[in-house]
């Protein structure tokens, strides 16, 4: 057979269709391929409380629980549901979509009863794997996938905050993070970041002072200084000076940017360290939970060509990292109760043997809970992150991709 008589891969085929016919294409390939008479793309909403389908107008249809049901729970646990339903000739397949460990949503396909066989199980993972990086990749040319994930509108300053963020899941062989922000349709100064090398990965939580479209603004030009500093290769506490000064520059000391940088070796697991602010670090082990103590340096942009220093701590394999901005651990109760050491320990204790998004999600729903009625009054960031450390054979540089 001729190379010109091959034919084309399905993520091939995908590629080749304009960005907002994705899912029409995605039908039809599934169809063709498996038999397949119905298909559904939901995504994860920005609260990532329900899943919403992908259709034409208004670009959204009725949503489906997040966490509940057949959908749900292949999203939560991410790994594929196969659903018996009330027609016996077909079974409905539930496959989470993700991209190198950020979850997107799930795409449920109606296939014939005779067809939902392991194999063929697995052939439609890897299907809805590569519609997943499609459809990362057509977001740039189309905001239909954003608009699909919205219950409701954004404020600018989320809208601002939002495609500021590098998503909400990072997974390779060493490590896996998940995180989490709220109020998600009106967030302003909470933001995280993160980078992965081949030796080493690197975490910032950045809490920009103010509210709203202020906040936002600020935080914008720390999270830019910072990755312009990092990008050029430069040091932990040299990233912070030259992101301090940029701040000051800008503000002249009368708004600053609170942050924790975080730069871990993905060979030793030493991690070093930057406090610059209020964000925290909790490190669990085993059923110990510690708060890491670090020398508090001074916010970002607070006074002219601040000096930062690098500490450095310890983790071993298996251990979990949970930073949270200061809307997690200062809030306050309507009764005036911290949020901070109890209702938090309590649940990083629940959660330990769940996932790093599900548990970044659950301190933020325990602290919504924890304030009542009342609601966030600050934005509130939860970045987790599960260290399973590096075997001898492990190749640098290749990770794994979910």
């Amino acid at each position: 057979m001729n190379a010109s008589d091959r034919v084309p891969s399905a993520e091939a085929r995908l590629r080749m269709v304009p960005p907002h016919a994705l899912v029409a294409t995605a039908g039809r390939l599934l169809a063709e391929d498996f038999g397949a008479r119905q298909v559904t793309l939901l995504l994860a909403d920005y609260g990532l409380t329900v899943l919403q389908p992908v259709t034409h107008l208004p670009h959204t249809g009725d949503p489906v629980s997040a966490h509940d049901g057949p959908a749900g729970t292949a999203f939560t646990t991410q790994k594929p549901v196969v659903e018996v339903t009330s027609d016996p000739a077909t079974q409905l397949v539930h496959l989470p979509v993700s991209v190198r460990g950020d979850r997107l949503g799930v795409l449920c396909v109606r296939v014939p009863a005779t067809s939902a066989e392991p194999g063929t199980v697995l052939r439609l993972c890897d299907f809805a794997t590569a519609l997943g990086h499609e459809v990362v990749t057509a977001a740039r040319d189309t905001d239909l996938y954003l608009m699909a994930r919205r219950t409701r509108r954004l404020t600018l300053a989320a809208e601002m905050q939002w495609q500021l963020l590098p998503g909400r899941g990072c997974a390779r062989d060493e490590y896996v993070i998940g995180a989490h922000l709220e109020p998600a349709y009106a967030i302003g100064g909470d933001n995280y970041d993160w980078s992965t090398g081949a030796d080493h990965v690197t975490l910032t939580v950045t809490d920009g002072m103010g509210q709203g479209i202020e906040a936002s603004l600020l935080t914008s030009l720390a999270v830019g200084a910072l990755r312009n500093a990092r990008r050029a290769g430069i040091g932990l506490a040299d990233q912070a000076c030259l992101a301090d000064q940029a701040v000051f520059s800008q503000y002249g000391g009368k708004l600053y940017a609170s942050t924790l940088l975080l730069r871990l070796d993905l060979a030793t697991g030493t991690v070093r360290a930057v406090d610059a602010g209020s964000p925290q670090v909790y490190r669990q082990r085993g059923t110990t939970i510690e708060h890491i103590e670090l020398e508090a340096q001074l916010p970002l942009g607070m006074f002219e060509e601040t000096l930062y220093e690098e500490q450095t701590f310890q983790v071993e394999t298996g251990d979990r990292l949970v930073v949270i901005s200061t809307g997690v651990h200062g809030t306050r109760s309507a009764a005036g109760e911290v949020f901070g050491e109890v209702v938090l320990r309590q649940i990083l204790g629940a959660t330990r043997q769940t996932s790093p998004h599900e548990a970044a999600r659950s301190v933020v729903a325990g602290l919504v809970e924890h304030v009542g009625d009342q609601g966030l009054v600050s934005d509130a960031a939860v970045v987790c992150l599960d260290w399973t450390g590096r075997d001898a054979g492990t190749t640098r540089g290749i990770g794994r991709d979910r």
